[in-house]
């Protein structure tokens, strides 16, 4: 049981780096402001300059929690193989990503306390579902190869 939660803290913390580092590139590229860490630690800081810290904190222990939903979630099937856990994760990253754009764009961006992020189109939406589908994948991927299940 501890390897297995170890295993899920594992998968959420590189799920989380993959996602990251997806959101960070579309940043960078100039495709859309899709800076996810700064975005929610401006929430509680109201400074874009203080907010890395705590929006990694945030980010970071939201990816570990939601990795075992996933696990109980992908534990109700009967997966057979890595690759089907894989694509079970990207999957269950597709509607997790749908339901964080749509929250992200309907409601989080018009109540933001920066500007920078109060404008969240369909730009923005795409790159959080992009962001949620790998991060279900690495999720998948490592929980899948552990062999680790719930229920």
């Amino acid at each position: 049981m501890t390897k297995s939660i170890l295993v899920i803290i594992l998968s959420g913390i590189l799920g989380t780096s993959g996602m990251s580092l997806v959101m960070w590139l579309i940043t960078r590229s100039g495709l859309t402001n899709a800076d996810m860490i700064r975005a929610v630690g401006s929430i509680y800081t109201r400074s874009y300059k203080n907010a890395l810290l705590p929006g990694i904190i945030m980010h970071f222990t939201a990816g570990i929690i939601f990795a075992f939903l996933y696990v109980v979630f992908l534990s109700l099937f009967s997966l057979g193989s890595v690759g089907a856990y894989i694509g079970m994760g990207a999957m269950t990253g597709v509607f997790h990503g749908l339901v964080v754009s749509y929250l992200l764009v309907v409601s989080v961006a018009e109540h933001h306390p920066l500007e920078q992020f109060q404008k969240a189109g369909s730009e923005v939406a795409a790159a959080h579902l992009f962001g949620h589908i790998i991060y279900g994948l690495i999720v998948g991927a490592v929980i899948g190869y552990a062999g680790v299940k719930f229920l």
